[in-house]
């Protein structure tokens, strides 16, 4: 694993959503989709900071997915020691089998 966090570096590459003191939220740059990311270098938030990140994280992907067309996905597959969690629409991963 890299001595440098890509998450916690933060570099604006796609489109930048919202960012504030605990968080910052753009599309991520593999998947293209919503993608919160905890400020903090910690893979398990506590439960009420988590609560607030995938609130904001909702708020966004409301927005950019449409309402109740989306779900939650905060398993960390490439980068598992930094809490991030995307707003994944339905049917994500059988876009990548076609």
């Amino acid at each position: 694993m890299s001595a440098v966090c890509e998450l916690c570096e933060g570099a604006e590459i796609t489109t930048r959503y919202y960012e504030d003191e605990l968080c910052w939220i753009a599309d991520c740059e593999i998947c293209l989709v919503p993608m919160v990311v905890w400020r903090s270098h910690d893979a398990r938030p506590p439960d009420s900071v988590r609560s607030l990140l995938l609130d904001a994280l909702e708020v966004v992907a409301n927005r950019e997915l449409g309402e109740g067309n989306w779900s939650f996905d905060d398993h960390m597959r490439n980068i598992p020691d930094h809490y991030h969690a995307h707003a994944r629409p339905p049917y994500f991963w059988r876009r990548s089998q076609t």
